[in-house]
């Protein structure tokens, strides 16, 4: 990652002040510690670089995303996730419900779930051996290099999302889409296996 965290940039509006009950939290969990144990998202020292979601309802834009500035590690509270309403784009808001936060890509995964209706989870991580090996791999990537958290980064995922559920975000990081948490992850353990066959 070529940037430094520097915290979200947009306003945090939130609708309630508590943490969101899912059943499938459990499963979101065990990909995060996977994403750590697997270096798919780095930590830094107050987190980790990269951020998991589900939609929560068929067809709708609300997902659940984890909170801004936690460590994918083992034994993630209810409340270290955030439920995600709505983006106003315009004026860079993002409504939700938690105790916390949202990732910083929020809005990212928010226009990501409106642009793929068929998609219902989103994995995003920043693994160097991916990173490393894209082109080598020939996965599709961004033309240009943009800043985290920004409307700009959003426009050059949207460019290329429409035919394609795994892509590189130039000099940024990874992105897996799919139907379920269970197909987003595998599809990320299977081009990282691919990295490390390059690299045998």
């Amino acid at each position: 990652m070529s940037e430094l965290y520097q915290g979200i940039k947009f306003d945090v509006q939130f609708v309630e002040n508590q943490a969101f009950n899912d059943d499938r939290l459990t499963e979101l969990k065990k990909w995060c510690n996977i994403f750590h144990q697997k270096n798919l998202a780095p930590s830094y020292p107050n987190g980790s670089f990269g951020n998991l979601s589900f939609r929560v309802k068929p067809l709708e834009n609300q997902f659940l995303i984890t909170g801004t500035q936690i460590g994918l590690k083992e034994n993630l509270a209810d409340d270290s996730f955030v439920l995600v309403h709505h983006v106003n784009f315009e004026s860079k808001k993002v409504f939700v419900s938690g105790n916390r936060k949202p990732s910083s890509e929020s809005m990212l995964h928010f226009a990501l779930y409106n642009a793929r209706k068929d998609v219902n989870a989103i994995f995003h991580g920043h693994s160097p051996d991916i990173l490393e090996n894209s082109e080598q791999l020939h996965l599709p990537q961004t033309k240009d290099e943009k800043p985290y958290g920004t409307i700009e980064l959003v426009e050059s995922a949207l460019e290329i999302v429409e035919n394609h559920k795994f892509f590189v975000l130039k000099n940024h990081g990874f992105f897996s889409l799919a139907e379920n948490m269970e197909n987003c992850g595998n599809e990320t353990l299977r081009i990282l296996e691919l990295c490390r066959e390059i690299n045998f």
